[in-house]
């Protein structure tokens, strides 16, 4: 196969133009709104297969392919992880080095397929964890979010028409006979403890003649061949330069989808959801003092907080409340109101640490999390880098987004879709900033117009980032 077809696979089509761009338009008791759309960079995730003969090398050149790209957006996913359950019957003969687990049937595709479409949508996928020591599926499962591109090796990674669709790239790892059993003999003894004897069996009863009757035949419909595995250093360099331009394309993509939502900015009122705090003469002096740059550090910190707190509890008033009668020291009674769901905050670093003290002390109990989004200083994309959030937060019933500055909105609306994509509802969302430009705040608005912007004041489009260096000095 040429590079020109390796790269005409890899590259997704453009995007729809701006000009017909399209919208959902639903009704408020403010009159017609409309959504857009918005789809981070890992949105529609290219998935490349590597398939071949057990010990052909596959993890090897997929590893070598990640390794060449050096970028924390590309994932190996291994089909080991998706071996079927065993029976009582069948763990007994797995013991006993007598279970095929080299054939199709070892292998849970339902439920790979179905990862496989969370991860291509962009959603959040949890991958089972098989343990060849005890040949059997553990109860935990690891998390896989946000790949750009993602690398699935398996000796079946070509096998299921299912997982077929979902390729961009189809890649079958070539190599001698003798040299994949010695790998697998050195590979199962050494990770998967098992014996030199029981491998040979397993080699020769089920691997060798599965090869020829169910892996062989993935050869015909492979759209690359890479013989010599990680030796061949020419197909790792083809391969990896073709997922450089995928994850080009796509950060291209993701900028002109950041510049349509800011054009549709532009051209809206203030969104009904976007909360300015009532500029009372309290909150104008602190502002005062604030956006004074002669202000002390210590006096800044110290208002800093204050706002922070009226912001918070501006926020929670968004949460839920259920009645409460409690009986006074007077021997009266008060029909009052407690807290009816649980509130957590994601605080997006490094800005959003600095409203943590504020945080702290309007609510003490606050359970937290943290993502790391970064701009690209040469094309100015936002890039989530980490990611830790709050066990159970889709059932809680306020998530506050902690940032205090944000003007293009670009870095909100990754953090608000990472939050939308691990099942947190748009309307338990509230997004807290110190200070935010309108078009930011129209541009999260007109793509997540269910959630609310708490907002102290209303700055400049184009104001750099000020209030974090400020507030940590540094």
């Amino acid at each position: 196969m040429c590079k020109s077809d390796c790269k005409r696979l890899l590259q997704k089509p453009d995007r729809v133009n701006p000009e017909n761009y399209t919208f959902t338009i639903f009704e408020t008791r403010y009159g017609t709104c409309r959504r857009t759309h918005y789809e981070p960079p890992w949105g529609n995730a290219s998935i490349i297969g590597v398939a071949g003969s057990s010990g052909s090398g596959k993890t090897s050149l997929a590893m070598a392919i990640v390794a060449s790209l050096n970028l924390p957006w590309v994932v190996i996913l291994s089909m080991d992880s998706f071996y079927k359950p065993l029976t009582p019957e069948q763990s007994a003969a797995a013991f006993r080095n007598e279970f095929d687990f080299d054939s199709p049937d070892a292998i849970d595709f339902d439920i790979l397929v179905e990862r496989l479409k969370d991860i291509k949508s962009g959603k959040v996928a949890e991958v089972p964890i098989y343990s060849f020591q005890k040949h059997a599926r553990l109860p935990k499962t690891t998390t896989i979010y946000s790949p750009h591109v993602l690398i699935l090796e398996g000796i079946f990674a070509l096998h299921d028409p299912r997982v077929l669709d979902l390729l961009d790239l189809k890649i079958f790892a070539e190599a001698d006979a003798d040299l994949c059993l010695s790998r697998r003999l050195v590979r199962d003894v050494k990770e998967r403890g098992r014996d030199i004897e029981g491998c040979i069996k397993q080699w020769f009863g089920f691997v060798k003649p599965n090869f020829y009757k169910y892996v062989a035949p993935q050869r015909e419909i492979a759209d690359l061949i890479i013989p010599r595995g990680i030796e061949n250093k020419v197909a790792i360099t083809m391969v990896s330069n073709q997922v450089r331009q995928t994850l080009r394309s796509k950060s291209l993509q993701h900028q002109t989808e950041l510049r349509r939502l800011g054009k549709i900015a532009e051209d809206s009122p203030l969104s009904e959801n976007a909360i300015v705090l009532k500029q009372t003469n309290q909150v104008k002096g602190m502002h005062t003092l604030l956006l004074n740059p002669t202000t002390s550090r210590e006096d800044f910190l110290f208002y800093f907080d204050r706002m922070v707190a009226l912001l918070i509890e501006t926020a929670v008033d968004f949460l839920p409340f259920a009645p409460r009668q409690v009986t006074t020291p007077q021997g009266t009674t008060y029909q009052g109101l407690k807290k009816d769901a649980e509130v957590s905050a994601v605080v997006v670093l490094r800005g959003g640490s600095a409203f943590e003290t504020g945080l702290r002390r309007t609510i003490p109990d606050c359970r937290t999390g943290r993502v790391l989004i970064q701009t690209n200083y040469r094309t100015g994309e936002p890039e989530l880098h980490f990611r830790a959030l709050p066990t159970n937060i889709a059932e809680h019933g306020l998530v506050l987004v902690l940032d205090p500055q944000f003007s293009t909105g670009a870095a909100a609306l990754m953090a608000v879709r990472v939050l939308v994509d691990h099942g947190v509802p748009e309307n338990k969302i509230v997004f807290v900033t110190y200070t935010a430009g309108r078009v930011g705040v129209n541009r999260v608005l007109s793509a997540f117009p269910d959630i609310k912007i708490v907002i102290a004041r209303l700055g400049n489009d184009e104001e750099a980032r000020w209030v974090e260096t400020k507030y940590l000095g540094c």
